[in-house]
């Protein structure tokens, strides 16, 4: 395909150049032909000066597999520099060893005037090619990684970087909004759950609040399911928990909420003996389950519950957990707060947090407090919670089970 109008320069270095053929499908051969997007691929053994266009040999300090050599690799760049754009260019450099590629990183090349990609095979490009070209004042040098594993070259990472950027680029996508809302998106976010017709599918149904025409509840749905399936598959991505309640001294920047580990087992003990010692004399109950639990019973309720811990400068100060009952019930457990930090609302936020976690075809929430537990009977009361029906009592007469509708 020949390349029309000024949009971003993108020459692809590789020694397969029919790899990237595909580039001319789907909407990045719609932006090459308006002009949105100027791809030029260069064959690297036309840069080599010997019969068999060798561009690997052995490496220095022995090891297996070959390395790509700096000769064919220098007089490569050096004539793809030397014709082309002026203005930023960004030479990107697909390998295992480099830093994550990201949406941010896309938005960032999305900004070059060029950028070149030089498509690695075997072990590798001769390190000094990176280093010259990084000592160089008109050149960005990146090393990307697609992720946690190795392919056989770099041309599959070219591709990701090449649509990644591109659909950024203005013009490219035909509504702009969609990149707002999808997963690492403004929000930062993973995407929500999709559905299109028909309403009823196999046995499984739309959610009915995406059939409801009510916009902001649909809004909300959709932001919550976005918390959650974040949380659940990309718990990195949460930013940092700076609207936890403030605590007096304590920087909220410090706040970290997160799915629990093993390693929070020893504290979580700890802080359920503290906060459960209460619920024994509230409901004179010293037989209450977690004040018996081992810690080897704690970490096993870390892994087969959805356990959230919160930390704010390093101390773990708050712990809550959920599962799925049978019914679809999203049933809420061990809410906790440190006994010297009850009254700042961290309950309350905890239970919001744990809540939003819940998978969206659950029909309410329910837990468990000491029928005893003014305290714990006013919060929960305030939160929405009301007594459940009369035919599920909580399993202990002392105990009294609570539930809430989900909106």
């Amino acid at each position: 395909m020949t390349p029309s109008g000024s949009g971003l320069r993108v020459d692809l270095v590789s020694i397969f150049p029919a790899y990237f053929d595909v580039l001319d499908l789907s909407l990045a051969g719609k932006a090459r032909t308006q002009g949105l997007l100027d791809v030029r691929v260069h064959d690297l053994r036309s840069f080599t000066h010997d019969r068999h266009r060798t561009v690997d040999d052995s490496p220095y300090g022995g090891g297996a597999g070959m390395v790509m050599k700096p000769e064919p690799w220098g007089e490569a760049i050096d004539s793809v520099l030397a014709d082309g754009p002026e203005g930023r260019t960004v030479l990107v450099v697909p390998t295992p060893s480099g830093v994550p590629f990201t949406q941010d990183a896309a938005a960032d090349l999305a900004g070059a005037d060029r950028i070149v990609v030089a498509c690695g095979r075997y072990e590798g490009i001769d390190q000094r090619v990176i280093d010259h070209y990084a000592s160089l004042e008109q050149v960005e040098v990146r090393e990307v990684s697609l992720g946690d594993y190795v392919l056989n070259g770099g041309e599959v990472a070219a591709l990701a970087v090449v649509e990644a950027v591109a659909r950024l680029l203005p013009g490219f996508m035909g509504n702009a909004a969609s990149l707002s809302e999808e997963s690492h998106g403004d929000a930062g976010l993973l995407e929500y759950p999709v559905y299109t017709k028909p309403a009823s599918w196999r046995g499984h149904d739309v959610p009915a609040v995406l059939l409801s025409g009510d916009h902001a509840r649909i809004a909300a749905w959709r932001h919550a399911q976005a918390v959650r399936r974040t949380a659940q598959r990309r718990p990195d991505l949460l930013p940092p928990s700076h609207d936890v309640p403030a605590l007096d001294g304590a920087d909220p920047g410090t706040a970290e909420w997160r799915p629990a580990v093993r390693a929070d087992a020893g504290e979580v003990l700890t802080l359920q003996r503290a906060c459960w010692m209460d619920e024994a004399q509230a409901n004179d109950a010293l037989d209450i389950p977690p004040l018996q639990e081992s810690y080897d019973e704690v970490v096993a309720g870390l892994t087969t519950y959805t356990t959230w811990v919160l930390r704010v400068a390093g101390r773990l100060v708050g712990s809550v957990r959920a599962h799925s009952e049978p019914d679809g019930t999203w049933f809420v457990g061990r809410l906790m707060v440190a006994p010297d930090l009850r009254g700042h609302g961290l309950g309350r936020w905890m239970l919001e947090r744990i809540e939003e976690l819940a998978p969206p075809e659950a029909p309410g929430f329910a837990l468990i407090t000491g029928a005893g537990s003014e305290a714990n009977l006013r919060r929960y009361r305030r939160a929405g919670y009301r007594p459940d029906r009369p035919d599920r009592p909580a399993d202990d007469p002392r105990a009294v089970r609570l539930a809430k509708r989900r909106r």
